[in-house]
């Protein structure tokens, strides 16, 4: 039924004039703006929706992925633009000082947007 359609996906923020600045001064996305929703227009075509919402709660879960060829360098270039890369020390979960998970799944470091939402690199 659904088979044809072009799905995207979308997440909430508090503060849209901050993620816009955010999503395309500091990540260097491609940002459109219409109707006071952002539309991030990623590499291969595709789109995630960015809303408003008065009570947003950031998600507990990455909300949206950027394979890179590097995440070492992903990780140098964006603490430079002032990112700041979560650090995780739990039993199933640990990553280095730098923010860098290796060896448990795909090399990935996580990082948050303004409004809280989880976000990653990591290599394919």
């Amino acid at each position: 039924m659904l088979r044809d359609s072009h799905a995207f996906s979308g997440f909430s923020v508090n503060d849209i004039a901050l993620a816009k600045d955010f999503y395309a001064n500091t990540l260097g996305l491609v940002v459109t703006e219409e109707h006071g929703l952002l539309t991030l227009n990623l590499a291969g075509g595709n789109h995630v929706l960015i809303y408003p919402k008065a009570d947003h709660a950031p998600a507990t879960f990455t909300v949206l992925n950027f394979p890179v060829p590097s995440v070492d360098k992903a990780v140098d270039d964006l603490t430079q633009h002032g990112v700041r890369f979560e650090l995780y020390n739990r039993p199933d979960l640990k990553t280095d000082a730098r923010g860098i998970m290796r060896g448990n799944g795909p090399t990935i470091a996580w990082f948050r947007d303004p409004a809280g939402n989880i976000l990653s690199v990591l290599e394919p």
